[in-house]
């Protein structure tokens, strides 16, 4: 077995996948090293008990926060990663998250690409994810973006009363853009079912699109130069004397320590992982841990503030597929004036079972909602709601190795006006919706969590870019500056979190970065998928 490969990229999730689907047609070798296995096709794909009670596919993983507390992050280590799991929202960040931006709470910096940059690749992954959608009608998107090549999904008659309630408001709801394999036109023939186990769940159809369907499976199967290994957990990366090359990525598994070189290495293990694995990797010439000059690698973690608004109605509502609806009427400032600041991003979450409740959010339930039939009956009657706002970099929100190397993680909340102020626009606008039976403002309860730490699915930051080597850890194209074969392609390198779901952002990047890969490996040729 070949322990030199043209590339060796460390995990397979969206960053990753793609990274050795992008490079995959040049014939180059490519070895992809992912600490899961495959996830099993089962009935439990589809259980809430298994998915949500049990917790069957989450990893068995303890980290610790600042006050050395243990929490088990909401994360995945599958091949495929994190997005096997994850709701399909595939949004492009806003044209102004890319530039210097005022918050309340203190100023967002400035990335050191712009929107135009990734603009081509967002329109690519729109394409290859499948991405449902209607261009002009979103409030805070780019002028002159392409149409989506799929339609967007249609709302259910639930959702539809509802979007017509806040349009009565004056907001400016669109369809959320969503990742699923779906034709309108042929419900009976297409993949996607429109289901209640979408978000949270593996798609026992393959019918979501994610990093597995998309990337992964694509490449490792179309591409003989293309090896995905399972259950080989990178545990540090050894460099040459110099300090300025990985000679070594050093794995662990059942066989025990390995070793495997590349003449490029990419780290696509997630923003928290990666800054974990560099951190690992100290060395004479690296004492701080590999990249770590600048003193940023494990610093300046994001993963949104995000509040789950929840509204319980009278009646049962009319909406098995939730997920269509989104509103960015507040994304840079309060449109009804008094608040000049940026806010944030409504959307619609996934149908929560009985058991999803039960699993997910009984902690923040009024106490009268017991187990069992009330959680269903609950479920029937629920209007779900994620408000998501961008947490500012800070320094001291940071990912350390603490003793036996476990993960770390310090984190306060941050820039909380505008996101306090977004959740209360919503709950006022929820006033006066109509059900298809009873009017909610009067048989109506609402109640709302800010997201805890364990809520990692959205984490970025740790390993950010940037032109000045002194303040960042990546350069413009995702190379540690202090290293000449070292790429990172998770969302480690977003320089602010923005207020939106980071996974196109993910993989525009990647393909970004796997263009200039290309260049780098003087790979001109190409050869065919099998």
């Amino acid at each position: 077995m070949s322990r030199h490969y043209d590339v060796v990229i460390i995990g397979s999730g969206a960053g990753g996948s793609t990274i050795a689907q992008r490079l995959a047609p040049t014939g180059k070798s490519i070895l992809i090293l992912e600490r899961g296995e495959h996830l099993p096709r089962e009935a439990d794909n589809w259980s809430p008990k298994a998915v949500f009670i049990d917790n069957k596919y989450r990893a068995k993983e303890t980290w610790y926060d600042s006050a050395g507390k243990a929490f088990h992050p909401n994360t995945y280590y599958w091949a495929g990663g994190n997005t096997s799991f994850y709701g399909a929202a595939l949004m492009r960040l806003r044209q102004g998250d890319f530039q210097e931006t005022q918050h309340k709470g203190g100023v967002s910096r400035a990335w050191p690409i712009d929107y135009t940059d990734l603009k081509p690749y967002y329109a690519e992954a729109e394409a290859l994810w499948k991405v449902h959608g209607e261009r002009g009608v979103d409030p805070a998107e780019a002028p002159g973006d392409p149409p989506y090549a799929y339609p967007p999904i249609r709302h259910d008659p639930g959702i539809e009363r509802l979007k017509t309630h806040l349009e009565g408001q004056g907001w400016k709801p669109f369809t959320l853009p969503l990742g699923v394999d779906f034709d309108e036109g042929k419900p009976l023939t297409t993949p996607c079912i429109k289901c209640k186990t979408c978000g949270g769940y593996p798609c026992l159809l393959k019918a979501k699109c994610d990093a597995r369907t998309r990337a992964l499976e694509p490449t490792i199967f179309g591409y003989p130069n293309v090896t995905l290994m399972t259950g080989k957990k990178a545990i540090r990366l050894e460099t040459d004397a110099s300090g300025r090359t990985v000679a070594a990525v050093v794995t662990t598994s059942t066989e025990g320590e390995e070793r495997w070189s590349g003449d490029i290495v990419v780290s696509a293990a997630g923003a928290v992982n990666t800054a974990a694995l560099f951190l690992a990797s100290a060395n004479a010439a690296h004492p701080s841990g590999l990249a770590n000059g600048s003193d940023q690698v494990g610093r300046n973690y994001a993963f949104h503030t995000l509040t789950a608004v929840v509204s319980l109605t009278l009646a049962p509502l009319d909406a098995p597929f939730p997920k269509t609806l989104a509103v960015n009427d507040f994304y840079w400032r309060d449109p009804r004036g008094g608040f000049d600041f940026p806010m944030g991003h409504i959307q619609l979450l996934e149908y929560m079972s009985g058991q999803t409740l039960e699993g997910q959010v009984s902690n923040y339930l009024p106490p009268f909602l017991a187990p069992g039939f009330a959680f269903e009956a609950a479920a029937e009657r629920m209007l779900s709601f994620l408000v998501i706002s961008e947490d500012l970099a800070d320094p001291n929100n940071r990912i350390r190795l603490g003793p036996n190397g476990r993960i770390e993680v310090d984190y306060t909340h941050n820039n909380m006006e505008g996101h306090e102020r977004l959740v209360g626009a919503l709950t006022q606008a929820l006033n006066g919706f109509v059900s298809h039976q009873h009017p909610i403002s009067q048989h109506r309860m609402e109640f709302s969590s800010l997201l805890p730490l364990y809520g990692t699915a959205h984490q970025a930051g740790t390993v950010r870019f940037g032109a000045d080597p002194r303040s960042s850890v990546l350069d413009p194209w995702c190379k540690a500056h202090e290293l000449d074969n070292l790429y990172v392609a998770d969302s480690g390198f977003f320089v602010s979190s923005a207020a939106v779901n980071p996974t196109l952002t993910i993989v525009a990047n990647a393909m970004r970065v796997g263009d200039h890969l290309k260049e780098r490996l003087g790979a001109a040729g190409a050869i065919a998928a099998d």
